[in-house]
């Protein structure tokens, strides 16, 4: 069972994790992989408003995208984005990176390769996972402004568009699990947690929403 407590501290994380960035012209769009197509309809609909003039897709897959995306987040990704009117011209794939911080390597390696001049990245994430995005490309590649993005929902919508309300609260719990313990493994930026967000953590963690989270700073997906 949900309490309702569980839901408000649900939504103080889901807060917490977004940046709040203005969408604003960057030289590249990079779109992080995951089971969520939704983090690619978000960059198409941030190319056709003209904030990037190239779209790079980065992911493999993993145990929970690997039936549903065979060929790999990051093709899957493409195809969606041709499908949507893309030139393909006008979209990069990158398909080794299996966790966030390969994610912006291997990004950063190819758009060095193809010799694009990057001074700005629109980075594309899952809704709530662009305070960690944020947070690792900034470790990776400080040299560059980075702007999070993601499909504008509330958690109200993500959960409907899940239809797993207790996964939610997971994956929420352990994308701050991450912020909190990545820094002192060298793999983000540290970031202030106000003291309402790290009590509403630990509540969801006491009421059970444990199966994301990690048992080492290993990085993971």
């Amino acid at each position: 069972m949900i309490t309702a407590q569980d839901w408000a501290d649900t939504r103080c994380l889901w807060d917490y994790h977004q940046m709040g960035h203005m969408p604003r012209p960057c030289s590249v769009a990079i779109g992080l992989g995951s089971h969520d197509l939704g983090v690619a309809d978000a960059a198409v609909d941030l190319y056709k408003r003209g904030m990037a003039p190239l779209l790079v897709f980065t992911g493999a897959t993993s145990p929970t995208t690997r039936e549903r995306m065979p060929r790999g987040e990051a093709v899957h990704y493409r195809e969606r984005a041709l499908e949507l009117g893309v030139p393909s011209s006008a979209v990069l794939v990158e398909q080794r990176a299996r966790n966030t911080g390969e994610n912006i390597r291997f990004s950063r390696e190819l758009l060095e390769e193809v010799g694009v001049d990057v001074s700005s990245v629109l980075l594309i994430s899952k809704p709530y996972e662009e305070r960690r995005a944020y947070a690792t490309a900034r470790k990776l590649w400080p040299e560059v402004e980075i702007v999070s993005a993601s499909s504008p929902m509330t958690l109200d919508e993500y959960v409907d568009s899940i239809g797993d309300a207790r996964l939610v609260i997971d994956m929420l719990v352990g994308a701050l699990q991450r912020l909190l313990i990545y820094p002192e493994q060298g793999f983000m930026i540290s970031q202030q947690v106000p003291d309402d967000v790290t009590e509403a953590y630990e509540r969801l963690c006491r009421a059970g929403f444990t199966s994301r989270l990690m048992a080492t700073g290993k990085p993971s997906a």
